[in-house]
Formats: C-alpha cells, structure tokens, sequence
C-alpha cells in the first residue's frame, strides 16, 4: 500500500478547493490520509491548527477535510474542542482482522523456509496445556523427522513447546529467541522456533524447522536460525502484530 505523501505548505497555497477532476480528487483523499496518519498513539485532542501543522495543511483545506472524515466516522470533533481518531477505523481494523485467514499467511512461509533450507517445516498452535499441529510441509530429503498435520504435543518441551510459552515469563527472564532444542523430545531431532503475535499481542503460533541431529552443525544452525526469526516476523506483521516482543 502506498503510504500517504505529506503535503508541503508551499504546495497549499490554495486553501479554498483542489484541482479539477480525477486528478483533484486524488489529492484530497491523499490529503485525507495523510491527516489520519497525523494522529499519534500517545496524543489526547488535536487541536485543529496542530493537525493541520503535522499534515502540512492550510487551516482552511484541513478543516475542510476534517469535516469530511468526521461525517464518516474517521476523525471524532470533541465538544471541548479538537479532534480524535474515529470510531470507523476500529471497525475496518476489526474487519481487518476477520479477513485473514491464518493460512494465507503461514503457508507461504513454510514454503520459503523449507525451500532455502531444504528441512521440513511447521506451525503449531497452543491448545491449553499442548500444542497441535496445524500446517507442515515436509523436507525434501529422504532423511527427515516425521510428524503429521493435527497431531497433539506436549507443550513446553521441544522448540515448538517453549517458543509458545516463551512471552508469559516476565520481559527480563525470558528466553532468547528462536528456541534451540538438539535431541530435547525427539532424541535424533534438533529443532528451531519462534513465537508469532497476533494483532492483539496473544501468540497466535509458532513456526520453525526441524533437522535430524546429524545434519545440525554449526553451519545449519547459522543457516536456519535467522530464517526462523525472519518468517515469525514476516507472518507477524502480515497478522497485524508488532515483531517487537520477539525481536528484543
């Protein structure tokens, strides 16, 4: 998605209408953007004269504009005065949210992570006190571990079964990430994982690779390791979450 150009005063000077036709009309929904973005995290009420500062607006052109972002519920004008984020925005994030559809995401980064390391690769998900798994693709060496799509482990143990867990210790005891298991619940298996977050922080999974023992050198673990952090972040962002709590 394109990300909105802020408009330079210079290029303002204008305030009463845009350009004619379609090519106006593009400017004002970018200009309209471009205000939404205006809005930070940690602000309260703008004040008009603030959003239009941030958008690099006329006050005339952003008041326009504000006007009609607030009769769609995409900007909030407060009765004390300034202006917040809408209500609408919530209800596209939700519907946002409701359209992924987990294995879009995860399959084609299986996909990558079997192709350039050549090992078989899973997704699990959290059920209670186990992990089940729900997505895989197998190595395309004759030598590989065996597991099956839907089927029950422990969680806990192995890579997969810490990468879960991995976010409930508390910020300064949690373990570094990706897990690295060799031989820990398959004694002929070595293992790499790392959490994914959904766009509400929960842990939506974990994905990793799997290696027989023998083939896991220093070399392999090189290779694999930042592939794994590399997809649970991609996979992350693609689900609307923040990488941060897996990155630090």
């Amino acid at each position: 998605m394109r990300k909105p150009r802020p408009v330079q005063p210079d290029q303002d000077l204008d305030p009463t209408a845009d350009s004619g036709g379609s090519e106006g009309n593009v400017r004002a929904v970018d200009r309209a953007l471009v205000i939404l973005n205006a809005f930070r995290e940690e602000d309260g009420a703008l004040p008009l004269v603030e959003v239009a500062r941030r958008a690099g607006l006329h006050l005339t052109t952003a008041l326009r504009l504000l006007g009609t972002l607030e009769s769609h519920g995409f900007v909030q004008r407060l009765a004390v005065g300034g202006y917040r984020l809408g209500p609408t925005l919530l209800l596209l994030g939700d519907r946002f949210r409701r359209s992924l559809r987990l294995e879009d995401q995860v399959m084609p980064a299986l996909e990558r992570l079997r192709t350039e390391s050549r090992e078989s690769a899973t997704f699990f998900v959290r059920e209670g006190d186990h992990r089940r798994c729900v997505f895989r693709l197998d190595s395309p060496q004759l030598v590989r571990d065996h597991a099956h799509v839907g089927e029950v482990q422990p969680l806990g143990i192995g890579a997969h079964g810490r990468s879960l867990i991995a976010l409930d210790a508390p910020a300064g005891q949690r373990p570094r990430l990706p897990i690295v298991t060799r031989g820990e619940r398959l004694r002929e298996i070595a293992a790499i994982a790392a959490p994914v977050l959904d766009a509400a922080g929960g842990v939506a999974g974990s994905v990793g690779i799997s290696v027989p023992l023998y083939r896991f050198d220093a070399a392999a673990e090189a290779l694999c390791v930042p592939l794994v952090m590399r997809e649970a972040v991609a996979i992350t962002r693609a689900l609307g979450g923040d990488p941060a709590a897996i990155l630090n």
